[in-house]
């Protein structure tokens, strides 16, 4: 005899399928959690060889040997990032002493021109020096700490170079070893799957790099016009700020901004607010549309509630890996759907 009505006994059935599959994700978000020095390593090659894999498919084609062409393109991606890590920290640092002055100058202004809000924001950044002293006591406290994290970022940096290195080299071999690991019957489905979640991670770095160079030159050249100094470091760093959707769009446009107020004053700050804006419109309108076609697509939205996500479990790193990472399992949903729809061919 059943108790209960058809629909609920559905209601319940999809209910212990989504705690049994909240359960499992979350106790996989524990483990990468405590095993992330291995785990970071490992989903950084991978984000690696998506990015380098036609550099390195080209050189081989070239007839250069699988190792020496996985070596050669490992030593590119290095000169490539460390430059641009060397020219935004340059451009910086030769900044910050301006972008400081301009911000209590314009809070200055403000005293002068509105009273008492302006005085308000006058004393903040008058007692800027203070906070930033009490913080900086704490910050002494925990300096192992902080040695700690950067000894241990570098130590993952190295090893995931050498993961795409390995992963590069014996890309060929990626698919029979897969299928020899994947239950009985189910090779064929498990490949698809792999390469389906593949080609959308490497899609999404693709066509992210080139919007990205798009967007760092266009800044760039804009700078440059505006005579803004550091122009080629901040449009390094819209280039690195692009791989992470929105977010760090806004924080490069942002410091672009600052270090035109700091050194050209308020009308070119604003010229260079513009340049921005028209780069970011461009880049939502023609750019994305056009260059990423081909990739999976998803909604601003869910782009916006993965990096949130990426963030809560695992900070910056976790905002770089959120969106690729929603990618190939939007590739992987795309690939189940076509295979096991109603009216799909199952061959």
């Amino acid at each position: 005899m059943q108790l209960l009505p058809e629909g609920a006994r559905r209601l319940a059935a999809w209910c212990a399928v989504v705690l049994l599959v909240a359960g499992v994700g979350w106790v996989a978000i524990v483990l990468c959690g405590e095993l992330r020095t291995a785990v970071v390593p490992v989903l950084l090659a991978l984000l690696g060889t998506a990015l380098l894999g036609p550099l390195y498919r080209r050189l081989v084609r070239m007839r250069v040997n699988r190792s020496l062409a996985a070596g050669l393109t490992c030593v590119a991606v290095v000169v490539v990032a460390g430059g641009a890590v060397y020219i935004v920290v340059a451009a910086l640092i030769d900044t910050g002493d301006q972008i400081v002055d301009s911000l209590k100058q314009a809070g200055q202004s403000l005293a002068e021109h509105f009273g008492a809000a302006g005085t308000s924001l006058d004393d903040l950044a008058s007692n800027a020096k203070e906070l930033l002293t009490k913080f900086g006591g704490t910050a002494v406290s925990n300096v192992i700490s902080g040695v700690s994290i950067v000894g241990e970022s570098i130590a993952m940096a190295v090893l995931a170079l050498l993961l795409v290195f390995f992963f590069l080299r014996d890309s060929h071999r990626a698919a029979d070893t897969l299928r020899a690991l994947a239950p009985r019957g189910s090779a064929d489905t498990v490949e698809a799957m792999a390469r389906r979640a593949f080609e959308a991670v490497e899609g999404f770095m693709r066509g992210t790099t080139v919007i990205a160079l798009i967007d760092a030159l266009c800044i760039t050249v804009g700078l440059l016009i505006l005579r803004v100094p550091g122009a080629v470091g901040l449009g390094a760093l819209v280039f690195v700020g692009a791989f992470i959707p929105y977010l760090g769009a806004f924080i490069s446009g942002a410091v672009a901004v600052l270090v035109a107020l700091a050194d050209r004053g308020f009308v070119i700050a604003l010229w260079a607010l513009g340049v921005v804006l028209a780069v970011q419109v461009l880049e939502g309108h023609v750019l994305q549309p056009m260059i990423q076609s081909r990739t999976v697509q998803m909604h601003p939205a869910l782009v916006m509630l993965a990096i949130t996500a990426g963030a809560s479990v695992a900070g910056i790193l976790g905002m770089l890996l959120a969106v690729p990472l929603t990618a190939a399992a939007f590739g992987v949903l795309s690939e189940l759907r076509g295979r096991y729809a109603p009216g799909a061919d199952a061959s």
